[in-house]
């Protein structure tokens, strides 16, 4: 198996953060921890709150709190910024609900945040609030892993268990779904709108074509995605995936994809013991260019990063990207050079 190849901290921050897509309109001020914990009392009757943690996960489109209960179990509440995150929220509140039916009857081992209740928000086209249980354990420490049996080959099970699924899992709940050749064009597509700012790197931009164009790549079998995976997504307990959670970015297309954050940032010794265990698992015609794809998409997602602070108009997150890009240019054409 070829190498994975290494990635800085900020490429592996961008793919987290351009596989979602979102957009900024303009900033908002954010509800408060307590009045967020408020509406958790509505959305779950019963529920009584005895101690409100504000959330790392807060951003522009949610505000996000931790809040406890007299019992010491941990709810999370999010509440849409805006209704196309609104609208989101709702897909994913029915496909939690379908993937924590798949795993009580063990049609995948690892849990997921468990829908408790809604409450609307007053005063606001955004939609509703929602409150889930709180998958217990630590996020993956990726850092942390080790070759052979343990959590690392979990891990390559459970991304199996996720591609395994049945399309109409995620299909029923209105998520895009894909086939390979419309996946090609969009990724196509990403690509020329790129070109156009001017902004790619000449030899990144020819290398992205030639891969986007060579058709042997893309012939895979569509598959579900969780479309936004990586450490902080992936809950832990022992050596065992407890749970994996942020399911708004799910859809059917190129399992590749949830495989980008890996081949950018393990070791190869990881990412060997986490792709025999997911070949294992998997029940598709094995696919000789997975890994391929997805060190292309962990590449792309700079693009996307970039792309983001284009439409968003914000210099910082431009420059930011342009770093990115000629730090990944150097790394693959200097350092081939030099061999």
């Amino acid at each position: 198996m070829g190498s994975a190849h290494p990635a800085t901290l900020r490429q592996q921050a961008a793919w987290s953060v351009a596989s979602r897509g979102f957009s900024l309109y303009g900033e908002q001020v954010p509800r408060s921890p307590l009045a967020l914990a408020a509406l958790a009392s509505v959305a779950v009757p019963g529920l009584d709150v005895y101690d409100v943690l504000r959330s790392p996960h807060s951003d522009a489109d949610f505000d996000v709190v931790v809040v406890k209960d007299a019992t010491g179990t941990r709810w999370i509440v999010r509440a849409p910024r805006r209704p196309a995150a609104g609208a989101a929220l709702e897909a994913e509140r029915g496909l939690l609900k379908a993937l924590g039916r798949a795993h009580d009857t063990d049609l995948v081992s690892f849990d997921v945040p468990r829908p408790k209740g809604a409450a609307s928000l007053s005063g606001s086209d955004d939609g509703r609030a929602i409150v889930y249980s709180e998958v217990p354990g630590a996020p993956l420490v990726l850092a942390r892993l080790e070759a052979g049996p343990g959590l690392a080959a979990n891990l390559g099970r459970a991304l199996a268990e996720i591609h395994e699924l049945p399309p109409t899992l995620v299909d029923d709940e209105g998520l895009p779904t894909y086939d390979a050749e419309q996946y090609r064009q969009r990724r196509l597509a990403e690509l020329d709108a790129g070109i156009q700012t001017g902004k790619i790197p000449p030899r990144l931009a020819d290398r992205w074509e030639r891969q986007l164009e060579n058709v042997s790549w893309w012939r895979f079998e569509p598959a579900v995605v969780h479309g936004d995976l990586g450490e902080h997504q992936i809950v832990t307990n022992r050596d065992a995936v407890a749970g994996i959670k942020d399911w708004m970015d799910a859809r059917v297309a190129d399992p590749a994809d949830d495989l980008a954050w890996l081949v950018a940032s393990a070791p190869e010794d990881i990412l060997d013991t986490v792709m025999e265990a997911y070949r294992l698992r998997r029940r598709e015609t094995p696919d000789s260019h997975l890994l391929d794809r997805a060190r292309l998409a962990s590449e792309l997602a700079l693009l996307r990063w970039l792309m983001y602070g284009v439409r968003t108009d914000n210099a910082d997150v431009v420059a930011d990207g342009e770093g990115m890009l000629a730090d990944l240019e150097a790394m693959l054409f200097d350092d081939a050079s030099e061999d």
